[in-house]
């Protein structure tokens, strides 16, 4: 059973690299963990059900912290989702329960890693970042943004779950987006090209590179949390701040306010007389 599903996991990986598009680097850290678990589990059949039991696997690697078990169990169970979506297996897979991880604090970019990045950007590139740092866009509701949404000095989004919300520009903002559409008459997209929009990975891409160029290694999701920190550094409400980034509750947003204490720890330490004793 286990060379059945070493083929398996080639035939996974093809579709991997040829329906999904990963990189080498992604194809990877799925062969690498799915591999160890189909040596280490229990595989057996019976009454024409697959047992995939990774109890064994999961013992192994019990010491590693909670994110990289997780990141390896999201792994196996993608796999086994592929074997039943595409090759009509009936598998039950056992042992596979995530573990509850530590909520790790956003790392925000400094405003002026910000400003130092676009300096010099033409505007196609720049109001990409100003996009995201302005509104707080996810990448997925840049992706997905349409001219005809962005009116009335505000933008109207497409967030989660199919739930719209508006978000006020900026004065500097709503210049800068009326000279880019301006350049771009006859896109339906904010961001497309031959008359389709850039996908999340190109956007990605993108960020990416524009801060290289300034030494920083910088996600969409770290602006978008710049937003928020910014905000409520600055005395926002954060119900409005949760309503900006399109959370469903606070309890998404109420981690700024840990970032917001620390901020003020890091600030008290360095200015107070006797934190220099």
């Amino acid at each position: 059973m286990q060379k059945k599903f070493l083929v398996f996991l080639e035939d996974f990986c093809s579709y991997l690299k040829n329906i999904k598009q990963y990189s080498s680097l992604t194809i990877k850290t799925y062969h690498t963990p799915i591999k160890e678990a189909i040596y280490l589990s229990d595989i057996y059949e019976e009454n024409n059900i697959i047992f995939f039991n990774i109890t064994k696997y999961r013992l192994k690697i019990s010491m590693q912290s909670n994110k990289t078990i997780n990141k390896k169990l999201s792994s196996i169970r993608s796999f086994i989702s592929y074997l039943i979506n595409n090759k009509n297996l009936n598998i039950t897979l056992h042992g596979a329960t995530s573990v509850k991880s530590e909520q790790t604090l956003p790392k925000p970019i400094e405003k002026n890693d910000i400003y130092d990045a676009i300096d010099h950007l033409d505007i196609d590139k720049k109001i990409l970042i100003l996009l995201i740092y302005s509104f707080g866009l996810r990448i997925s509701e840049v992706a997905t943004l349409e001219i005809k949404n962005i009116k009335n000095h505000s933008i109207l989004v497409d967030g989660k779950g199919s739930k719209q919300r508006e978000i006020p520009a900026n004065n500097m903002i709503w210049k800068m987006l009326q000279n880019y559409i301006a350049l771009h008459l006859s896109n339906i997209y904010l961001f497309e090209k031959n008359n389709k929009p850039l996908s999340i990975r190109q956007l990605q891409y993108k960020v990416d590179k524009i801060f290289k160029t300034i030494g920083l290694k910088v996600t969409p999701h770290q602006l978008r949390h710049s937003f928020a920190t910014d905000l409520l550094n600055n005395g926002a409400r954060i119900i409005d701040i949760s309503e900006l980034l399109g959370h469903s509750s606070l309890k998404a947003t109420k981690i700024y306010t840990k970032l917001n204490t620390n901020t003020k720890l890091k600030q008290y330490n360095s200015s107070h007389p006797l934190s220099k004793i």
